[in-house]
């Protein structure tokens, strides 16, 4: 990546820290240390979907701009939701709610919506979103069931229930969109912002 700075990202993803680490950027990778759950259960069902995600992304971009060892860096917050008829899906708790997201879903098309976030100094200094279309295939119980014993316990940690950089494309028939932006991270905005900053 073409700059000099260090950044750091706001977030204890393993997708977002590898997207970074393979386009080559300089971040240090740090937990937010906002009450994630308890911000979005305040704004759930008051604000849009978009609206949601871009305020969860400015919290935690915020809750480490303001420390002192990072308060002159740039600060990178995302987050990440889905949504269904502006019914904004959280993770699976087990596997049994796993199956029933992946039922919900299963022949429809659903929104990955990301919000963006930097901050420095405590100060917000830049912020997008972006929204991806993603279509699961008409599935049977079945196969329903087949995958969610092929994938295990790890796919809890995916919203959707499905991952796109390992089986995901199994259950997926398209997407529309950018394709970062379903790993949890929209690279191409982020990095046009970047390239922009001296």
């Amino acid at each position: 990546m073409l700059t000099n700075n260090t950044y750091i990202l706001a977030s204890s993803s393993k997708s977002r820290k590898l997207i970074l680490q393979n386009c080559g950027l300089k971040f240090k990778q740090v937990r937010p240390l906002c009450n994630e759950e308890l911000i979005k259960k305040s704004i759930k069902g008051k604000l849009k979907p978009t609206n949601i995600a871009k305020t969860l992304s400015y919290e935690k971009a915020k809750s480490i701009s303001i420390k002192k060892n990072y308060f002159k860096h740039y600060v990178i917050g995302c987050d990440t939701l889905i949504y269904l008829d502006n019914k904004v899906f959280d993770k699976a708790k087990n596997m049994y709610e796993a199956q029933s997201k992946i039922i919900k879903l299963s022949g429809k098309t659903h929104k990955i919506v990301s919000g963006l976030t930097i901050c420095k100094n405590g100060k917000k200094v830049w912020q997008t979103s972006e929204t991806t279309s993603v279509k699961i295939r008409k599935l049977k119980p079945l196969q329903i069931e087949k995958y969610l014993k092929k994938t295990g316990k790890q796919i809890l940690n995916s919203v959707g229930c499905y991952q796109i950089e390992a089986l995901g494309p199994n259950v997926i028939e398209n997407i529309k969109g950018d394709y970062f932006n379903v790993l949890g991270l929209p690279l191409f905005k982020l990095l046009n912002y970047i390239s922009k900053i001296k």
